[in-house]
């Protein structure tokens, strides 16, 4: 390969105002900045071929050509995108974004020309003062922005001038730049997620608070307002709306609770001021760096992170108690798969699992859902995530195009162990005859299936039993028949109980047969009927109750089942447990079994 020629002349045309070009450039040196805080700084000093500056500075998202050792001296790099920040006094620096190492430092020779030192006079004059920089440290250390598809100078370049109430004036600059060493600074960035207002309480005392995140075509940054703040800005900003920014605290991001790509995060204090702002168009919306499902599995447990599929299926909403406040929350499982045919668990919380509708299988975008390892690989969306349907983004539209013609038709391989019906989704589908050969629930730990199957006979003797009344509480009563029930587990006595089912069904497919165990909510969905209505017909119309079970009969669930060697009384056998009984989605259905015979026809069978 050629040894790449140098921009000559690309310094001062940088420096000038050149936002366009992508100069290629040789690295001459390199110095490590000592920083307090945050990722380790470096400094470049780079020649065009005729000049040399030494007022480069590496982003810190490319510190990984630091640690890979790609960036050395004497490298020759194309350096494709860059922002020029200006000092108190004067000088600029060039913070490089975006850099490609065109030629290795061990295949150039040493130094390409003699270029001299380059004298970087006066900023131009600008109608912005400067932000000031930290007397201890000469240079700015900006956060690294998100990766862009277009070039800075639209939105921050131009001389872009924005009045704040006050009646000051402060140059728009990018989210990239911000850093606690600036104290005048102007954003205009897109508001991509907005919490609700939430109260804390602490030995310190108590308050309120809520979060935004906020992107621009650099990056990203999250943003915090409390108690006063909070009360004047949450009415005033809304979600996917463009605002100026103007003065707020800027702090080390905590990264164990946000996913949002930046080194620092902010505070709003009793000196912003946020103005919303009508030309928007140009500013662009959520940014995402999609995980594969297929690398979940590889990834640490509570990693925050960014995915993307399509909903398979999803599960209904049910209420659960948060032990910590004792509030009530809705809850909902969704099973994504991407075209690596892979599929995880999601959980939604609150309003999001309320508004859920999977019915036509749409592309869902989950930002900063946080990974878990409980039951194999799971996602959960947390009050910070941000949750797009559809999102008008590529991704999504190469998702939609896969699936739609051929995506639809694989089973999937779920990464989500089932857990009380809600894990795997329509995935692990078996024949009983599968099931059987194949030695399921012999293993250490229980395995799973979903099968299609038909009710052959229901054993309506002993399903019904009288259960505590209370809420949490499914043990057996003792009637002492003086009309008082009583709980051994509750250790106490009730006037009254509840009927729950235990309902023994043998269902059978095209090769075999196989006897399950239905629970509440499954035997209530083969009957037809409440575990309450079944109680009071056996006790006053046997008939009726007889019908309801002969009804039942030769009706044919898919099945979610879980199987497991159990022991008693020193005999062993296969247990199997109903987690989830539903009616058979008959186009899922038939596409599978259109799926299983082309494959069966490829192999010749």
């Amino acid at each position: 390969m050629a040894m790449p020629k140098l921009s000559e002349g690309s310094i001062p045309a940088i420096l000038q105002g050149d936002s366009s070009c992508k100069p290629i450039l040789q690295v001459i040196n390199i110095r490590p900045i000592n920083t307090a805080n945050g990722p380790p700084r470096y400094r470049l000093l780079m020649s065009d071929g005729i000049h040399t500056l030494s007022s480069f500075m590496l982003a810190t998202q490319l510190n990984s050509l630091m640690d890979e050792n790609l960036l050395a001296t004497n490298c020759i790099c194309q350096v494709s995108r860059y922002i020029v920040n200006n000092l108190k006094d004067g000088r600029r620096v060039i913070i490089v974004m975006e850099m490609e190492v065109l030629k290795s430092a061990d295949s150039v020779p040493g130094k390409i020309g003699n270029p001299q030192p380059y004298v970087d006079g006066p900023a131009p004059p600008q109608s912005a003062a400067p932000a000031p920089a930290p007397p201890s440290k000469p240079m700015y250390n900006p956060a690294p922005p998100s990766s862009t598809n277009r070039v800075l100078s639209k939105t921050f370049g131009g001389g872009g001038v924005h009045s704040t109430p006050g009646g000051t004036q402060s140059k728009v600059v990018p989210i990239a730049s911000l850093n606690p060493y600036q104290s005048k600074w102007t954003i205009r960035a897109r508001v991509t997620n907005k919490g609700q207002i939430r109260t804390w309480s602490n030995s310190r005392g108590e308050g309120k608070l809520f979060s935004i995140e906020m992107v621009d075509e650099s990056g990203e940054i999250r943003a915090t307002a409390f108690n006063e703040q909070a009360d004047k800005f949450f009415s005033l900003i809304e979600m996917n709306k463009v605002y100026y920014f103007s003065k707020g605290t800027l702090k080390i991001a905590n990264k164990q609770y946000t996913a949002v790509k930046n080194d620092y995060e902010m505070t709003f204090n009793s000196e912003t001021s946020v103005i919303p702002c009508d030309d928007s168009s140009d500013v662009p919306t959520v940014q995402f760096e999609f995980v594969p499902i297929s690398e979940l599995e590889n990834k640490s447990k509570d990693t925050l992170l960014d995915v993307i599929g399509i909903c398979k299926s999803f599960e209904d909403v049910t209420k659960v108690t948060i032990k910590s406040n004792n509030r009530e929350v809705s809850k909902r499982a969704i099973h994504l798969m991407d075209s690596s045919g892979k599929v995880v668990s999601t959980t939604l919380w609150g309003e999001d699992a309320d508004k859920f509708d999977g019915s036509r299988q749409p592309v869902v975008a989950v930002k900063g859902a946080r990974l878990s390892d409980f039951g194999g690989r799971s996602l959960s969306v947390l009050s910070s995530s941000t949750v797009m349907i559809n999102p008008d983004i590529p991704e999504a539209f190469k998702l939609r195009g896969w699936f739609d013609s051929e995506g639809q038709v694989l089973e999937g391989t779920s990464i989500s162990e089932s857990r009380g019906g809600v894990g795997g989704g329509n995935t692990n589908w078996k024949s009983l005859l599968e099931v059987k050969n194949e030695n399921l629930g012999h293993g250490d730990k229980a395995d799973y299936f979903s099968s299609v199957a038909t009710i052959v006979y229901l054993r309506k003797e002993n399903c019904l039993y009288q259960a505590c009344p209370s809420q949490d509480c499914n043990k057996k009563v003792i009637d002492h028949q003086n009309g008082l029930f009583r709980c051994e587990k509750c250790d106490q006595e009730f006037p009254n109980f509840k009927y729950r089912l235990i309902l023994s069904a043998n269902i059978a497919d095209y090769g075999e047969n196989q006897w399950i165990t239905c629970f509440q909510e499954s035997a209530e969905a083969i009957l037809g009927q409440n575990a309450a209505y079944l109680g009071d017909l056996k006790e006053k119309n046997e008939q009726a109750f007889e019908e309801v079970f002969q009804n039942a009969n030769f009706r044919s669930y898919t099945f979610r089942v879980r199987v497991k060697m159990e022991t008693y009384n020193d005999e062993s056998r296969i247990k199997a447990t109903a987690m989830d009984v539903k009616p058979v989605d008959h186009k899922e259905y038939s596409r599978r079994i259109i799926m299983n015979i082309r494959k069966l026809a490829a192999q010749g069978v």
